[in-house]
């Protein structure tokens, strides 16, 4: 038979456990809404992968190459390999961003 202190200390854990399955219960709803906004953002995330390869090549051929003839070329090159990347990103990003950004906002909310 439990004593009333046993039986306090039982409450007090079931209800950091059901406190527990519901925090993971919420957090697995974001990573299903994250999960469905990309599905249906698809235009605008594509949009957000082009700028940042375009930002991100010009400046990284600026950065590692200063002669001018080979720094167009490359320039060129990277134009070139954009619907590459494209696919490659799109189908990373669908993949793995749920979870992340799930990850990281839980890292927000918790302390």
């Amino acid at each position: 038979m439990l004593v009333p202190a046993e039986k306090s200390v039982k409450l007090q854990l079931e209800k950091r456990l059901e406190e527990e399955r519901l925090k993971e219960e919420k957090m697995h709803d974001v990573l299903l809404l994250l999960s469905d906004l990309v599905e249906r953002e698809e235009a605008t995330v594509k949009k957000v992968l082009d700028g940042l390869y375009d930002v991100g090549s010009i400046n990284i051929i600026n950065k590692k190459v200063g002669f001018t003839p080979m720094n167009r070329t490359l320039k060129l090159i990277a134009r070139l390999s954009k619907p590459a990347f494209r696919a490659v990103a799109w189908r990373w990003f669908k993949r793995n961003s749920p979870q992340l950004i799930t990850n990281w906002l839980r890292t927000k909310v918790s302390f």
